[in-house]
């Protein structure tokens, strides 16, 4: 799956900023109508497949081999692919993970470890061990701000912030206690120690593959915790035993987070992946900061390199409005800001391409210019 060679537009494509799911690879798209009807000569869809079968055993197998290569998982790291989302794993990872009388250290850093602190109410007990809310959560917590505690259950943390535009830049050391992160929307996306967390899950849908898939890295001893009274279908060492094949899993997602680890791979791996994210989103940040009609309201220090959050002409949402529908019919698609923020929103995963920036740049010049 050849990366450099562009596929001829016969269709209409959008440039697709949605925050997820979001943008696939043109050459996934492409094999994936390629094979849709008949897949490999089964004279089936790989949607049809039983998933006992050994065409998708071996789709399975593959997809999690991959992944291991792609991000560098280790053997003594169980890879399973479940449902229900990374919001499914706020509940999920307390239920087995949790240790009786041992509070979750959480690094609060906005909305969806909002999430994540809702769902810790209801299962364990837990403590903010650092938290940027006060600052609006227009950044994340600095080194000297985290005070962790050396027998907590675990720590959560959610790499890369959507809705706000922050991203951690290095990860935090926990020590024994094992790290837990939401890596929904940064995951390979860049070069990547697995070894620093002891758990790592992640919707697919924003820079692996579509909706309906999530993907959990584990250290294989944690998985032990549990106990008899976790319903066996929510139990991580379930899932390991089976292969990710204890109930029907979501066939044709893994099938395609398949394709995109193969895209990767040709792409240059995450080393080269890592490479494009940063020039597009220097290019984006730069036009943003070239002036005052644009504002970042996230510390540089802070920056996502998968969201870019900004609003126009000061925040005024009528312009804002204007912008976004401008942009839209300029085949500028999914730049509007979550609705809990207001302003605009970029997001810049793996699929998108420079050519997408490069032509938001220049229709931001030209919406300033007749605008500002």
């Amino acid at each position: 799956m050849n990366p450099t060679i562009a596929s001829k537009r016969d269709t209409k494509r959008a440039f697709n900023f949605n925050a997820g799911p979001a943008a696939l690879p043109l050459p996934v798209l492409e094999r994936i109508r390629e094979e849709l009807l008949d897949y490999r000569g089964s004279g089936m869809s790989v949607m049809e497949l039983s998933h006992r079968s050994s065409e998708y055993e071996a789709i399975n197998a593959k997809t999690e081999k991959d992944l291991r290569k792609v991000l560098g998982v280790p053997d003594d790291y169980a890879v399973i692919f479940l449902q229900g989302g990374g919001s499914g794993q706020f509940a999920v990872v307390p239920m087995n993970l949790y240790l009786p009388g041992k509070a979750v250290d959480v690094l609060h850093t906005g909305s969806w470890t909002t999430k994540a602190i809702e769902e810790l109410k209801r299962l364990a007990t837990y403590r903010l061990a650092a938290s940027t809310e006060a600052e609006k959560f227009t950044r994340v917590p600095r080194s000297e701000e985290i005070a962790l505690a050396p027998d907590a259950s675990y720590v959560h943390m959610c790499t890369n912030n959507t809705i706000e535009g922050t991203q951690w830049s290095a990860i935090p050391a926990t020590g024994a206690v094992p790290l837990v992160a939401d890596m929904s929307s940064d995951i390979a996306s860049q070069p990547l120690d697995v070894r620093q967390f002891g758990l790592i899950f992640a919707g697919a849908q924003k820079n692996l593959g579509p909706s309906g898939a999530t993907i959990v890295i584990l250290r294989r001893d944690l998985a032990d915790r549990a106990t008899d009274k976790v319903a066996k279908v929510l139990q991580y060492r379930t899932h390991i035993k089976e292969k990710s094949l204890y109930h029907t899993p979501p066939t044709f997602a893994v099938y395609i987070i398949g394709l995109v680890l193969e895209w990767i791979e040709s792409a240059g791996g995450l080393g080269a992946i890592g490479k494009r994210n940063e020039a597009k989103a220097r290019k984006l940040y730069e036009a943003i900061d070239a002036g005052g009609y644009y504002r970042c309201p996230v510390e540089k220090a802070s920056r996502s390199k998968m969201n870019v959050v900004f609003r126009v002409a000061g925040g005024d949402e009528a312009v804002e409005s204007k912008f976004a529908k401008e942009a839209e019919a300029a085949g500028l698609v999914g730049v509007k800001g979550h609705r809990s923020v207001g302003g605009m929103r970029i997001s810049l995963y793996n699929a998108v391409e420079q050519e997408a920036v490069d032509t938001l740049v220049s229709f931001m010049k030209e919406f300033e210019r007749k605008n500002g």
